[in-house]
């Protein structure tokens, strides 16, 4: 493919003088054709509108007589500039190609043939103009869409399930292998994002393995291009997670980290928004919620929701993830329970703190991911507020100190004593208490410090 090709733009194209009288006169089109098309090409906007007004479908019929028969590349691009530059200015337009008087004709053969056969702008103008007429299809009034499957003409005309096949196909194709280096896979995306309303494009889509297409796009976003890339792949998963057999391959893939990765670090409103809504859906299907829990979304939940947020359904979602992961965390072991309330920072004595047998079966435990928890005890010491907080951290941490064998040393090595000395002379007694006996643990040796177990 030139690259001069890929980069037409409609306007270039719509510069172009087509030779219709030619096409008559070869019989390609029609007397009545080339009367419309005198009259509808090089016309201002305006003018060109009305025409639409008044005998829209006759133009549609035109232009989708020119795709089926002519294969002149010039022309076929010129036409799909036309229909592409009239979809645009009223996408509305599209429920023309519907247009009971166009019963008969295949308005989405040409189309559907051009995604495979064209150069890319012939392929991301067919695709587009496609994904909008597919759309506009009529709804009966219950909003499903009317059996459109054409089986009642005489025709074999082009089903809309082999539209929605077949796009479904190129799009997957395109997220593979891109035709262009830039624009395919934006392209599909977008596409992608409008189609995957359908629940015959969810069930195509799965079927033609889509949803691992769309995990590497879940990755945080800077420019401005990439962020609406980031929003629209997101958009596709939330619209797959209200679909089963969608769900349990995002439930056996990489998508819930890379969900949480990019939730953590976005600061645009409508990713962190469909985001939450996603996970807000995952929630409660199969294992998702411990999974969450152990990915940390809790803490990532409370930072957000200490951001001000403007949109209401983001606030709700936030609120009902968060009750959601309550429960979660209500389920786990004793060891993830103890995790979580550190990780949130929302230390208190609920009874493991003071149980001796939590201490001895959970004590080897403090030691995995390179002691993170015993490290995130230490600096609740420093950064928190809450006397209550900073009361059990103290005491968790003799209690550490206590019955590890080497917990004199660890704590003692990630500088500890200095940040619990401080607490000695902190306002409440409470603290004092438990900042006394970390330190006479620290000093005495685990044999003596038993005699002053509070």
């Amino acid at each position: 493919m030139a690259i001069d090709q890929a980069e037409l733009s409609t306007e270039q194209v719509l510069r172009r003088d087509i030779p219709w009288e030619t096409y008559m006169t070869t019989k390609l089109i029609s007397g009545t054709s080339l009367q419309l098309l005198r009259r509808y090409d090089n016309r201002p906007e305006s003018y060109r509108a009305q025409l639409l007004d008044d005998d829209g479908p006759a133009y549609v019929r035109v232009f989708v007589s020119i795709l089926r028969d002519i294969f002149k590349e010039e022309t076929v691009e010129y036409v799909l500039a036309l229909i592409d530059e009239m979809l645009t200015a009223n996408p509305k337009r599209a429920r023309l190609f519907h247009d009971p008087s166009l019963a008969s004709e295949d308005a989405y053969e040409p189309f559907l043939r051009l995604l495979w056969k064209g150069n890319w702008f012939i392929q991301e103008k067919s695709c587009k103009i496609l994904a909008l007429i597919v759309s506009a299809r009529p709804k009966t009034h219950d909003g499903s869409f009317a059996n459109d499957d054409s089986s009642n003409s005489k025709n074999k005309n082009t089903t809309i399930d082999d539209v929605l096949d077949g796009l479904v196909k190129w799009l997957c194709a395109q997220l593979k292998n891109p035709s262009h280096p830039s624009r395919a896979v934006q392209t599909s995306i977008n596409c992608l994002a409008t189609l995957l309303k359908e629940p015959k494009v969810r069930s195509s889509f799965v079927q033609t393995d889509g949803v691992k297409l769309l995990i590497p796009l879940i990755s945080p976003a800077s420019t401005q291009q990439s962020i609406q890339l980031l929003y629209e792949t997101c958009l596709c998963v939330w619209l797959l997670s209200y679909y089963e057999p969608a769900i349990e391959f995002l439930a056996t893939s990489r998508t819930l980290p890379r969900l949480i990765d990019v939730v953590k670090s976005s600061t645009k409103e409508k990713v962190v928004r469909v985001i939450i809504l996603t996970l807000r859906n995952l929630l409660h299907k199969g294992t998702f919620g411990a999974q969450m829990v152990g990915l940390g979304l809790p803490q990532v939940v409370q930072s957000l929701k200490s951001q001000a947020w403007s949109d209401e359904d983001l606030l709700e979602a936030l609120n009902q993830l968060e009750e959601g992961l309550k429960d979660n965390i209500k389920k786990l072991s004793s060891f993830d329970k103890y995790k979580q309330e550190v990780l949130l920072g929302h230390l208190d004595w609920s009874p493991m703190h003071k149980d001796v047998n939590f201490w001895r079966e959970n004590i080897t435990s403090f030691e995995e991911n390179d002691l993170k928890i015993l490290r995130v005890l230490i600096t609740i010491l420093d950064s928190s507020t809450d006397p209550r907080a900073l009361a059990v951290a103290c005491f968790d941490l003799s209690q550490f100190i206590q019955h590890h064998p080497a917990g004199r040393v660890i704590v003692t090595d990630l500088k500890a004593k200095e940040r619990v000395m401080k607490l000695m002379n902190h306002e409440n007694a409470e603290v004092t208490k438990y900042a006394l006996l970390c330190i006479q643990r620290l000093f005495l040796g685990a044999k003596y410090a038993s005699f002053l177990q509070a």
